[in-house]
Formats: C-alpha cells, structure tokens, sequence
C-alpha cells in the first residue's frame, strides 16, 4: 500500500498566529490539491518558536486550533487529509510546547491528539523549561501510515525516546522541529548534520518510516536550518529539503517496507522479547 506524505517547510511570521494560520491553511489546501494524504508541519509553526513569555498570550488550545482552520479550510478541500501542526497549546492550567494530529474527513476536521513536548531543551540559546511545561506521555496513534507516534525536535536526540515509541507499537515516527543553525564548520552545519543521522538512524534501527518537518526563517537573529527529511525503514533518504527556505517535499511511501526491513534487521522484535528484563535492570539503577 502506497501513501502519500508531504512535509511543509515553514517560515511563519513570529507572533502573528492568525496570519500564520491563514497560511497554514493554504498550504494543508494546496497539499490536498496536490494528492497528499499526510502533511507535517513544523514545530511552533503557528507562532514562532523564540516566543518566551509571550507564549502566554499566543498558546491556544488543540480544540481551537481545529476550529480555526476548519474556518479557514471550509469548503476549499473536498479530498481526506491527515495533518499534523507544532503549536504552544494551553490545556489545564498549563502551556506545553504540543504538535496536533488532526484528521480531514472531507468535510470536518476532527482532532485525533495532542502530543506535549518530553525533553525540553536548556543548554545554548535554549531556555523552553522556564515557559512551558513538560509532557508526560507517549503518543502513538492509528494514522494512514499506520501506527504513528510524535515526537517534538530535542525528543529524538534522546535514543531512548523513539525506542520507547518503537517498543509501544510505531512503525511511523513524526517530528516536527525548530532547530537554530550552529556548530558551523566550512560548508556544513553541525547540528543540520546530527538531524541527517539521527532521523537515518532511528528507521534503520527501528524498521520505521521518519518525517521530520523543520523551521526555517530568522528569528532574533536566529536561523533555522531546515533540512526537513523523510526516510525508509531501510535508512534511506527518500527526499531531502534544502537549507535555511522554505519548501514542500513529498514522497510516496510503500507501507510494506516495513515488514521487509524489521525481517532483514529484527532487532526491534529482539527488543521487544527483552523488554520485561530491560525493565528489571532500569529498576535497580538509582
């Protein structure tokens, strides 16, 4: 079975949610347009990520953001739509940094979940634990990709994290991110060239399919570096964003690659037939 996914690489203009979300919805319009039937979108793409305190005024919940563009999206897309989108969500009390899977059933959008961010970063120019708070859970979700978790950017820098999601029944892995450009050297970025590995290490070690939907634009001086991927359960690279613009990629994914690859490689079902003595072992570790 093939599916068609597009990754939107988006510049949004920092602050301005509704301005963001008009073209938010326009892309999700063109993407159906074009035959894509799963589009990802970066993290924080309805505001910005550099937000700080201002994430107070411009968080919304998952609940109103659905409404919003089913406002936007109202009959202009007549084809079923899976999307994802990264934004500061507000939900009891408290604001989390949340990517929304939403679903398109050609005349409503409904809301399937929303994933808060696990490992907020504070090291550099990171500073996300003083303005939003942590998730606590998993995510992982039926999606025409089949089973599909999420993770936010600095989750996937933390092997144990897709691990978790792989063991837990993934056999997709979403990534919306916001990654400022550093680590220069020459020609290259270090931190675009982590993500290259990371993403190609996670599907060949797992047997799953990758889409990481990046940042891009200047905020604070700040760049994003872009470089937006989607990868096999082989590891392979099947289409590549450029650098520091904005984009959409897209690629028609065989779903039964992943079978073929765990079968060639099953070190996930090696895993998975450890687990209970995996857990014996973290337990006696203070």
């Amino acid at each position: 079975m093939s599916v068609s996914v597009g990754i939107v690489q988006f510049s949004p203009d920092k602050g301005k949610l509704e301005v963001n979300l008009d073209r938010i919805a326009d892309h999700l319009v063109q993407c159906a347009s074009e035959g894509i039937q799963l589009a990802v979108f970066p993290e924080t793409s309805t505001t910005g990520y550099f937000l700080e305190g201002g994430v107070v005024e411009l968080a919304l919940s998952a609940e109103s953001l659905v409404q919003k563009l089913q406002n936007r999206v109202e009959g202009r897309i007549k084809a079923p739509l899976e999307f994802v989108v990264g934004f500061y969500e507000v939900l009891g009390g408290n604001i989390y940094n949340s990517a929304a899977f939403c679903r398109f059933n050609g005349s409503r959008i409904q809301l399937i979940k929303a994933y808060q961010k696990f490992f907020l970063p504070t090291y550099g120019v990171f500073d996300e634990d003083r303005f939003v708070s942590k998730g606590t859970d998993l995510c992982v979700l039926d999606s025409s990709v089949g089973r599909t978790s999420l993770m936010i950017c600095e989750d996937v820098w933390h092997s144990v994290f897709p691990t978790l999601n792989a063991v837990a029944g993934a056999t997709a892995m979403i990534i919306p991110s916001a990654s400022p450009a550093r680590g220069f050297r020459s020609e290259h970025i270090e931190n675009h060239e982590r993500y290259q590995r990371l993403v190609r290490a996670i599907s060949e070690e797992h047997g799953v399919f990758t889409f990481l939907a990046q940042l891009v634009g200047h905020e604070g001086g700040k760049g994003f570096i872009g470089g937006s991927m989607i990868c096999d359960p082989l590891g392979r690279v099947l289409v590549e964003a450029p650098v520091g613009v904005e984009a959409i990629i897209a690629a028609d994914i065989d779903l039964e690659l992943v079978p073929i690859a765990r079968a060639q490689t099953p070190l996930i079902s090696d895993l998975q037939s450890s687990w209970h003595n995996l857990l014996k072992i973290a337990n006696q570790i203070d």
